[in-house]
């Protein structure tokens, strides 16, 4: 459940953990979301004349985990595995904090798995420049709490 503040979070301290595990610090995550497709719909004996929305399928975004690489291979090693036709559905927490480091909401993607990882980006000339990685994740599920 979230705790309610007077002031908003800030979108920089969170947590990513993938069965339990916190797996390294992420520095951004995106497109948690759900969209829900509606049917135009009208009966026949339906005295105004227009349509109803109807809820019909509902689908959840990609989700988007950016870090810098810290030399370890277990999110490649993760879509390597699902790439070599052995599915491999973990769930995933994320959890935003307050400045104390508690919690103050968290989402949970059901049975996400890899759909992308794209390595870093690498350049001498960008001297202060960082080596990142991104993985994006297709799941079944998302709740808030």
């Amino acid at each position: 459940m979230g705790i309610l503040r007077d002031n908003p979070c800030g979108a920089f301290n969170f947590m990513v953990e993938i069965d339990g595990l916190t797996i390294g610090g992420f520095s951004e995550v995106s497109g948690l979301g759900m969209e829900i497709a509606y049917a135009d719909y009208r009966d026949g004996s339906d005295k105004p004349n227009a349509v109803r929305k109807i809820p019909g399928l509902h689908k959840f975004g990609d989700v988007t985990l950016k870090r810098g690489i810290v030399g370890s291979t277990e999110l490649f090693q993760w879509l390597k595995q699902v790439a070599d036709g052995t599915p491999a559905p973990r769930n995933v927490n994320i959890t935003l904090l307050d400045e104390a480091r508690l919690t103050v909401l968290s989402w949970k993607l059901h049975r996400a798995q890899p759909r992308k990882w794209s390595g870093p980006h690498l350049a001498a000339a960008g001297a202060g420049a960082l080596a990142m990685e991104e993985l994006v994740l297709v799941h079944e599920g998302l709740e808030m709490e």
